[in-house]
């Protein structure tokens, strides 16, 4: 099957960020999203830019078509104010994390649309357990000939994306010992988690072909890799990300975004092929950086030693410097130093819990907090949040 790749006349930007709905009284997910979204639309029409989620809890925001990171965050600011605008009406308060700190997944309700009915009923129990919230980035790329080679360069920097944005450690209550729990739970969709690594676009229409024949989906948008070409946008888009819980942590993430793809298309443009990590290499430091986070010692290539995560994220940031200057974005890649020496959502998240005996009520009580100022915590218990999983493991979820 031939499938048409609407190319991008440059490197555009788009951004998607999935939002809680919180009880601000007993702090667990609650559902607001049908009667927020209906006041949002008036006579019917649906929103373009506030959209429904799996859950009735959650609602997507989502950006037009940018040019940079701050145009993009100035859209996405915009549309946020007006959902506050409802969800304080009715008691409901605004984060956003990879995972909810306590609420149990059976408690929640689905989205009334036909797509998430049908989801349930394919996947069961794997789709009822889908409390997760990420961040999806697009960035325009100008070729369909440059797209999965592209995708298949990217994947190397999954760690780099993965340990900067973690901040799911907690699941129901309980400190899963992981960075990010999100990312594990969502891979257990059959058509989720690292893309395969395809030869070019004449394979990718092969395997969608061979996955639409077979019914194993409906359409091309039910293959939710962590990294992925979006034909109708004429996009790659990187859904490796947890959710993050600032304004200036999305501009972060959106602004590597936005480099490696543009330094990717302007490479292939001067001739030279893109390298492509084996896939084993992939697999086990995506593992490392949801272990670990920021702590990851992650590999290099085939047959080199590990480094650092750190490293390789200041590395990273020196790199793209030249393309974040012609982007723009300077000032949004260079948070990369901040998270790094002062602590991701999954860290501090960890030092709250820590700092208040294990309730994890305040857990949500500080993301909600970080939403409303875009100010991240900062604890001086923060070095003593382990990442092993011991502080704050009893959590305050009943």
């Amino acid at each position: 099957m031939q499938i048409p790749f609407e190319s991008s006349q440059g490197s555009s930007l788009g951004i998607e960020w999935e939002l809680e709905l919180v009880d601000l009284e007993t702090r667990q997910l609650r559902s607001g999203a049908t009667e927020i979204l209906t006041e949002m639309s008036p006579g019917g029409v649906e929103h373009p830019k506030a959209k429904h989620e799996l859950l009735e809890s959650c609602i997507e925001v989502i950006t037009g078509v940018s040019q940079t990171v701050e145009q993009a965050l100035a859209d996405l600011s915009a549309t946020v104010d007006d959902v506050r605008e409802q969800a304080d009406k009715r008691g409901l308060g605004l984060m956003c994390s990879g995972s909810h700190p306590i609420t149990d997944p059976t408690t929640q309700t689905i989205s009334p649309k036909e797509r998430y009915a049908q989801l349930v009923d394919q996947m069961q129990w794997l789709a009822r357990d889908l409390q997760i919230f990420g961040v999806h980035v697009h960035v325009g790329v100008r070729s369909p000939d440059k797209v999965i080679p592209i995708v298949n360069a990217l994947t190397a920097y999954i760690p780099h994306f993965l340990a900067l944005s973690a901040s799911s450690p907690y699941w129901v209550g309980h400190d899963t010992g992981l960075a990010s729990s999100r990312s594990k739970v969502f891979e257990r969709l059959p058509t989720a988690g690292l893309p395969f690594q395809l030869s070019g676009w004449p394979q990718f229409e092969d395997y969608m072909e061979t996955l639409i024949s077979t019914k194993t989906i409906g359409s091309i948008k039910e293959v939710w890799w962590d990294i992925r070409p979006h034909p109708t946008y004429g996009t790659v888009e990187l859904r490796i990300c947890d959710g993050v819980p600032t304004l200036g942590e999305l501009g972060m993430v959106a602004a590597l975004s936005h480099c490696l793809v543009d330094t990717f298309d302007r490479e292939i443009d001067k001739g030279y092929t893109l390298p492509m990590p084996k896939g084993w290499v992939v697999r086990e430091n995506k593992w490392r950086a949801a272990r670990y986070g920021l702590d990851a010692e992650v590999i290099g290539g085939e047959n080199d030693g590990t480094r650092p995560i750190r490293e390789a994220l200041g590395d990273l940031v020196r790199e793209l410097q030249p393309a974040a200057e012609r982007l723009g974005c300077s000032e949004q890649i260079a948070l990369v130093h901040d998270i790094v020496e002062n602590g991701a959502s999954y860290q501090r998240q960890r030092a709250v819990a820590a700092a208040s005996g294990g309730d994890l009520t305040a857990v949500v009580d500080s993301l909600l907090t970080e939403f409303a100022t875009n100010e991240r915590t900062v604890l001086p218990t923060l070095e003593t949040a382990s990442t092993t999983g011991q502080s704050g493991a009893a959590g305050a979820a009943s």
